[in-house]
């Protein structure tokens, strides 16, 4: 292993950003985010990078540090933006609220300013955490598995090329280099699971870099497992932005090897960040064999001849709302609206007036797909029937359904 942590991370860098030529860093102002700027600074040799602060307002004091991270920046000549985020309910877990506020605020920022990517300080020690934390709950291989050094999620890919270091040795780089950051308080209160994870880790004296290499060798497992759901599920075919999959290898197959594949058809469906719940999941595993129709985290899965259906389900999409954008859904992306004209799922009540039995889709399918409306007034429903001028786009196909059965 390199000893200086700084070439460790600018090695990984040439890895996993060596060819992109801008790249955007979420930066708190804590130990790891601050040793990732000036890494990165240093690596950057003429890419344009920018820096980002997600003020999530919880406590006195961020505003202040959002200006610390702000001023750190400049002095290496990097741009910096404050991304402010306010609560809106009071009800749900705060910490996994926060989390995916700052991943969608952060990839948000970067795509208006065209970044391919965003570098996250995620160290050897949040592996270790996480692990400790995901035991607690009873996770499956997937949550003990190790963080991977890249992932695509909220639109955007996110690196994390400080996971073979550790905080302490960061800290120690920085403090070598008279390098300040900022203690974050709520490192110290033990409400968080993290902290009493971290707190746990210290007073039984674990090794951080043992339990980050259990975590990788559990990813090894997990990349295994996903390979052979992956060779199972080859033959899915993609049909007008649903999914076939055959039912008899499913049938046949290990249950969590059918859980990895039901996961991936339902996320590839509908766009979602996240899988479905372990348990809503078992649930229609178990009626997906007694050949009964579920849905699934707005995800329809039917059994049609020898195979089974997975398709948008009717209510989810009608939630969806219209819109004017051109990608709708999550799914379709639609060329050719006129001035005045939104997109919205087409409902049931349509359906008697457009054949839609011609079309080969199911019934629940047909009410999920696209309808292009105006004054209240559809105008075309362009999946059922050719409209002159409308086109409609999948915004998935098949080789991101094998890219999502072998995701993290």
């Amino acid at each position: 292993m390199i000893r200086d942590p700084g070439a460790r991370i600018r090695s990984v860098l040439d890895r996993l950003a060596g060819d992109l030529p801008a790249l955007g860093l979420a930066v708190s102002g804590g130990g790891d985010s601050i040793a990732l700027m000036q890494v990165v600074a240093e690596w950057a040799q003429g890419r344009r990078v920018m820096v980002a602060t997600v003020d999530h307002g919880l406590r006195e004091g961020s505003a202040a540090e959002a200006d610390e991270v702000a001023r750190a920046a400049s002095a290496l000549g990097l741009s910096h933006a404050v991304l402010l985020w306010r609560r809106d309910t009071q009800v749900g877990n705060l910490m996994a609220q926060a989390r995916d506020a700052r991943l969608r605020l952060l990839s948000g920022w970067a795509r208006r300013n065209d970044l391919p990517a965003v570098a996250l300080g995620h160290t050897a020690d949040d592996l270790a955490e996480t692990l400790l934390m995901r035991l607690a709950r009873g996770s499956g291989v997937d949550g003990l598995s190790a963080m991977a050094e890249w992932r695509d999620a909220f639109d955007m890919r996110w690196l994390r090329p400080m996971l073979g270091t550790g905080r302490a040795e960061l800290r120690d780089w920085l403090t070598a280099r008279d390098i300040t950051w900022i203690d974050d308080p709520t490192n110290d209160n033990a409400d968080y699971d993290r902290i009493r994870a971290r707190q746990a880790i210290a007073a039984l004296g674990l090794e951080v870099s043992g339990l980050a290499r259990s975590a990788a060798h559990i990813a090894d497992a997990r990349d295994a497992l996903a390979d052979y759901a992956a060779l199972l599920s080859a033959d899915a075919k993609v049909d007008r932005g649903s999914l076939i999959l055959s039912r008899g290898p499913l049938r046949d197959a290990p249950p969590e090897i059918r859980r990895r594949i039901l996961v991936a058809a339902c996320r590839w469906v509908t766009g979602a960040d996240y899988p479905p719940r372990r348990a809503t999941l078992v649930h229609a595993l178990e009626a997906m064999l007694a050949q009964g129709r579920v849905t699934l985290d707005g995800a329809m899965i039917s059994p049609t001849g020898g195979g089974l259906r997975v398709t948008r389900e009717a209510a989810a999409a009608l939630r969806t709302g219209p819109t004017p954008d051109q990608v709708w859904d999550r799914r379709w992306r639609v060329r050719g609206l006129a001035p005045g004209q939104t997109i919205a799922a087409l409902g049931t009540e349509p359906l008697a007036r457009l054949a839609w039995r011609d079309s080969g889709l199911l019934r629940d399918e047909a009410a999920a797909s696209p309808g292009i409306w105006q004054d209240g007034r559809l105008i075309a429903a362009p999946l059922l029937r050719d409209h002159p001028g409308i086109t409609l786009i999948p915004v998935r196909g098949a080789a991101d359904f094998r890219r999502l059965v072998k995701a993290h």
